[in-house]
């Protein structure tokens, strides 16, 4: 989400936001909120692992989908950019399928095996990512087509989260995204797909900002490994 809209947000909501959260007087930015992981983290990572979910290793068939370059920044509540973090990305190919045994075993007729399902990247010193993936359709019991994004730094797990597609019909009847009360919360987790000009494959750009909460040199972060 732009930071522009991020400071509107928080222009309209200072006049109670200043006695409930701490820093505001710092002009903290509005933290990303967390989310829930999901059952579908992979059970066992690709080895191809790389920030390009369309295509496999050496692979010439690509995976199905709409083409979606997703970027954005990693920042921290102050606005600085966090460098050298690992941020991942997992999703459903565009036939609802999951890369996890417990979805894809199942599912194995319609799964995509040309989509690599997860992607990580590490930040630059502008705290920037990138991804080349598809746009997320909806799955079986989530209506709302969404990606669901990893921040570590080394083994620590930083945030859990998730983005939806803005002014998708879907996003009214999710449970997930019906269960973030907070206007604003929901307002950060919304992403606009927008059109690349002279596109001629149809690809579209999506960007998301994620503001930490925590700084990967706190004491206080909780330490998970994840599969390798």
């Amino acid at each position: 989400m732009p930071l522009a809209r991020r400071k509107f947000l928080q222009g309209i909501t200072a006049g109670t936001a200043l006695f409930t959260t701490p820093g505001l007087f710092a002009e903290e930015l509005f933290r990303t909120p967390s989310l829930t992981e999901g059952p579908f983290y992979p059970d066992k990572l690709p080895l191809d692992k790389d920030n390009d979910l369309l295509v496999i290793n050496d692979a010439i068939t690509p995976a199905v989908g709409t083409i979606t370059h997703l970027t954005g920044r990693i920042l921290d509540a102050k606005g600085d950019p966090v460098r050298d973090a690992t941020i991942e990305i997992w999703q459903c190919d565009a036939n609802a399928v999951y890369l996890h045994t417990a979805d894809s075993i199942p599912k194995a007729k319609q799964q995509d095996r040309n989509f690599q399902g997860f992607g990580r990247f590490t930040t630059g010193k502008a705290g920037e990512y990138r991804f080349r993936t598809i746009k997320p359709v909806p799955y079986p019991g989530r209506p709302a087509p969404h990606i669901h994004v990893k921040v570590l730094s080394g083994d620590r797990e930083l945030l859990t989260t998730q983005f939806l597609i803005r002014g998708h019909e879907g996003n009214a009847r999710d449970n997930v995204f019906g269960g973030t009360r907070d206007l604003i919360d929901r307002e950060l987790i919304l992403v606009d797909f927008k059109p690349i000009k002279d596109s001629k494959l149809g690809e579209l750009s999506a960007n998301f900002d994620i503001v930490l909460g925590r700084t990967p040199d706190e004491r206080d972060l909780q330490l998970r490994r994840r599969p390798s």
